[in-house]
């Protein structure tokens, strides 16, 4: 299978599995690896799994359990508090929280410094995304939305990367 093949039969999996992708500026933007899952991901971690149950990394002090306030709490020893919107603000970095009918959760996103999210898609590829193109069946919807303070440096790229985000989408591979 050549490259635009597995480009066209990779974005065909994506949008089958969220079709609120369809029609909107996504990218891949690594390779599959269990390495790491979605909420330590959303934390900026990349090298351990997150998750409430004892085989898995939890901050300490936090319940391990699957409630919507304990992922809360995971990210508040992050430096993370509640906010009332998922929109872009220059010198804060977000964190969107999904939960399923129930209100447990499944799933976390990060947002970058264009205003995209970045998320990673269980032991899958990460990718860039708007906030609703991972909302649906699989993963619900957004059930909190989590802010910090960026560093200095941070804000200095995040502001760069939003006036270059705002004359060009973000590229699907060729």
């Amino acid at each position: 299978m050549g490259r635009r093949a597995a480009v066209a039969a990779l974005s065909a999996a994506l949008e089958k599995a969220f079709p609120g992708l369809r029609g909107t500026h996504y990218a891949v933007t690594s390779p599959p690896t269990p390495t790491y899952n979605c909420i330590a991901w959303a934390a900026g971690e990349s090298n351990r799994w997150w998750w409430p149950t004892s085989s898995y990394f939890w901050p300490t002090g936090i319940p391990r359990e699957e409630t919507l306030l304990a992922f809360v709490g995971a990210y508040a020893t992050l430096g993370y508090t509640r906010c009332d919107d998922e929109q872009r603000e220059i010198g804060f970095e977000k964190v969107a929280i999904y939960v399923n009918a129930r209100g447990i959760p499944t799933h976390a996103a990060r947002q970058l410094g264009t205003g995209m999210w970045t998320s990673k898609l269980g032991q899958a590829h990460d990718i860039a995304h708007t906030l609703d193109g991972v909302s649906g069946l699989r993963y619900g919807r957004v059930g909190a939305v989590l802010k910090r303070p960026r560093d200095a440096q941070d804000q200095l790229i995040s502001a760069m990367n939003f006036r270059i985000a705002d004359t060009s989408p973000i590229p699907w591979p060729d």
